[in-house]
């Protein structure tokens, strides 16, 4: 028997990345998933991966009407969810001077708005005693150079915790945050860099953790899925899986 025999959940952004790492766990233990991206090519190529008792839907989080196709999947697919892991969004750099209207307001409508219509939308499915983890990041308490607005997105989802995790209480329902440092993700390939400057980035934040090492996308799920499934008395709280950037 797996350890996630019978559960059902949702992951959004699950086609690559933190999100398929933890698709790839919860399946294999397994869950039945369902993934989402914007990207049809990566969803199927995810899904092709991932085996049967995978589901991917193309839906961008920051069109409500493709939520509404979401939820709609998810209930004819899953009926109810055990967890759900908010997980979609961007992360481009954003300094003060040069950050314009239109990468602001992107942001926040996939980082923000999306994060919090995703929780409305699927909210009716969740089952009585049902785990949410919202990906948050360590950018929201630390200050970081150039991710002023990415930093505040992820700040209003550490807030969103709190407030969600009050609501949602009265059902049973659990709602955390999983805080990532700097994770072997792939991520900073999509962020238009040059090699020297994405060598340079790495070199400099691996000196300056703690573990001297960036964290593996296993080690970000092991962590993700716990808080959705075994941290049964902890509700509203930020876990950082950061290597102790942020503590030490």
């Amino acid at each position: 028997m797996g350890e996630y025999n019978d559960k059902s959940v949702v992951i959004t952004g699950g086609s690559s990345g933190m999100g398929f790492a933890l698709a790839k766990l919860l399946v294999h233990g397994g869950a039945r998933v369902v993934i989402t991206g914007r990207s049809q090519a990566k969803l199927d190529a995810a899904r092709e991966r991932l085996g049967d008792n995978a589901v991917a839907v193309r839906a961008d989080v920051a069109s409500l009407s493709d939520l509404d196709v979401l939820a709609g999947r998810v209930k004819s697919e899953l009926g109810s969810i055990d967890a759900l892991f908010v997980n979609a969004g961007v992360s481009p750099l954003t300094p003060l001077g040069s950050t314009t209207e239109d990468v602001y307001d992107e942001v926040f409508a996939i980082n923000v708005k999306g994060a919090f219509f995703t929780v409305q939308k699927l909210a009716p499915l969740l089952s009585s005693n049902a785990g949410i983890v919202l990906t948050t990041s360590i950018a929201n308490v630390m200050g970081m150079a150039d991710t002023s607005v990415y930093a505040a997105g992820k700040a209003a989802l550490r807030s969103m915790a709190r407030t969600f995790s009050r609501e949602l209480l009265p059902r049973g329902i659990r709602v955390n945050a999983i805080s990532p440092g700097p994770i072997d993700s792939g991520i900073l390939d999509t962020m238009n860099l040059s090699e020297e400057a994405v060598a340079q980035f790495r070199a400099e934040r691996t000196a300056s953790n703690p573990m001297k090492r960036y964290g593996t996308v296993e080690e970000f799920a092991k962590a993700a899925a716990f808080l959705a499934f075994d941290a049964t008395y902890s509700t509203g709280i930020e876990l950082t899986v950061d290597g102790g950037e942020t503590q030490l």
